[in-house]
């Protein structure tokens, strides 16, 4: 067999698992409930590998590999980021989360909002669910995006080919299992991810000759590849970093922050906090904390590592097809055999599609769930509600599938990953204020939320598309450089909680409606339930 016959085996083999999964998980569907919340009934392990491959993305596998191949030691920042984010949604939020779900029997995100809000006029589900259908298939199209561009990198395929290819298997799978299969797949994936995260760093380093030959190369390259501050600003024009720059500065800072920051979304985007909701009962969280972080921590400092010793052995822009976010299919397709070459394009699917399916099951529910059952026909049967689902579902689909098709035709070379960012802060800035500030402050009203989500929604557009010609307008250069290395999901998330306090404290009418909110917060924070 010639080296592509063995890539595309490898490929096929993961495929045919994935719609496997999805015809297995298809015979446990038989309620609304199933559907969108594999009944409540997940444990510890499926819900943690679930809510980590579903967090991360083509940007982890692409975008994080070649962070670290560009910036080197600095981009362990977005490692801590995401550990800080992790563990705080497991260890703070996600038992009163749960909790409060179960207490008032939601299935999705925006049913427990309008619950905790006593929210009768449906206007905050309606926000919620609106939201999500808008940043989902941006979020999702990027993903279907880069699924053309791994093929394109592995394999040397047609970019619109690749993603046709990707976005068949999803909606197959997806359409017919579920909940249940997304969770299934994403621990299949999830697995996948993790171990050639792990795996490629040592082929690496072996590949280079031992930890002593790599330093010598990045110190000829830039010694500041291996500081926390990393190398210094990216020239404009070229985009090249000087290796005489680097050290402390408030641009490093900054930038810094802005890594850091990306880890905020996991403290309540409705994608991951759906898998709390499932989970059948508090047993699981401790494991589940134990599990995601050790996921975290192997996955994203594997990433940055693929990079940072890719960039020992492949020193050149030019050695990585002219964009760092090749070095994971340069590595994999220069350093293994094919078979195994092939099960990296595998990964790197895995980390779209598990996003993908994620994304597109949430957005289903809040057109169906949240939308036409709650608020236009709650009389609705659950055989109708799951036939109706699936067909949002496969609309949902090839709306991303169009704006992934889209953004290829617009940006082949350099769109996917500032897409994959925005979509992922809207989604965040949108809901991660109000969901932090409904399990611990009782006085959020519903007013409040609802000021504070269409702030975040608004904010994530504000700061990337007109704050920027702004300050460029009025000479202000270096604000711009700041707010750009700062990126815009932190000043959506804190203009958006500001809202939410300002707006409900003075929301009188909305406090006197909160009626029992103070008891359900304090058994949502009381000790640990015997269930």
């Amino acid at each position: 067999m010639s080296d592509t016959a063995y890539k595309i085996l490898a490929v096929a083999i993961y495929a045919s698992i994935l719609l496997l999964i999805g015809y297995l998980a298809s015979k446990r569907m038989h309620t609304i409930r199933d559907y969108f919340a594999s009944g409540k009934n997940l444990g510890f392990f499926n819900v943690a590998f679930s809510a980590r491959a579903t967090g991360e993305s083509a940007w982890l596998l692409l975008g994080l590999t070649g962070m670290g191949w560009f910036i080197g030691v600095q981009a362990f920042w977005v490692v801590l980021g995401e550990m800080i984010g992790v563990g705080g949604a497991w260890l703070l939020m996600s038992r009163r989360f749960k909790r409060l779900t179960d207490r008032y029997d939601s299935i999705t995100v925006p049913d427990y909002l309008e619950s905790r809000f006593r929210d009768s006029s449906h206007w905050l589900r309606l926000i919620a669910a609106g939201s999500l259908l808008i940043f989902v298939p941006i979020y999702a199209g990027a993903q279907v995006f880069a699924t053309g561009t791994a093929f394109h990198a592995f394999l040397n395929m047609n970019h619109f080919l690749g993603a046709t290819l990707g976005f068949v298997v999803v909606m197959l799978y997806i359409t017919k299992g579920g909940f249940t299969a997304v969770v299934w797949s994403d621990v299949f994936q999830g697995s996948l991810m993790v171990i050639g995260l792990v795996v490629m760093p040592i082929v690496a380093i072996l590949h280079i000759g031992g930890y002593a030959d790599f330093v010598g190369i990045i110190e000829k390259i830039d010694p500041h590849l291996l500081s926390l501050h990393g190398p210094g600003p990216a020239d404009p024009d070229s985009g090249v970093v000087a290796a005489s720059t680097g050290g402390w500065s408030l641009h490093t800072i900054v930038t810094v922050v802005g890594l850091a920051a990306i880890g905020i979304g996991f403290w309540g985007s409705p994608q991951v906090f759906v898998r709390y909701i499932s989970m059948k009962n508090e047993k699981q969280i401790l494991p589940g904390t134990v599990t995601a972080l050790t996921w975290t921590l192997l996955a994203d400092s594997g990433a940055v590592l693929v990079g940072l010793f890719g960039r020992a052995i492949f020193t050149s822009i030019d050695q990585v097809a002219g964009n760092q976010d090749n070095i994971l299919p340069t590595m994999a397709l220069d350093l293994l055999p094919a078979f195994f070459a092939g099960i990296f394009i595998a990964m790197v699917l895995s980390a779209i599609m598990s996003t993908i399916d994620s994304l597109l099951v949430v957005a289903s529910s809040a057109g169906v769930r949240d939308y036409w059952q709650k608020t236009r026909h709650p009389e609705m049967s659950d055989e109708k509600l799951l036939k109706l689902s699936k067909l949002v579902t496969i609309g949902l689909s090839l709306a991303s599938f169009v704006i992934g098709m889209g953004i290829m035709l617009y940006d082949k070379d350099n769109g996917v990953f500032w897409i994959i960012i925005f979509g992922w802060s809207g989604i965040a800035a949108t809901f991660c204020p109000t969901m932090i500030l409904s399990l611990y402050w009782s006085r959020l009203t519903a007013k409040g939320a609802m000021f504070a989500m269409v702030v975040g929604f608004l904010g994530v557009p504000f700061f990337k598309f007109v704050v920027p010609p702004m300050l460029k307008a009025a000479g202000m250069d270096d604000a711009n450089d700041l707010l750009t290395a700062l990126d815009v999901l932190l000043p959506s998330f804190v203009i958006g909680f500001v809202v939410a306090v300002v707006v409900s404290l003075l929301d009188k009418e909305g406090q006197a409606k909160l009626v029992g909110v103070d008891e359900d917060l304090a058994y949502a924070g009381g000790k640990e339930s015997s269930s």
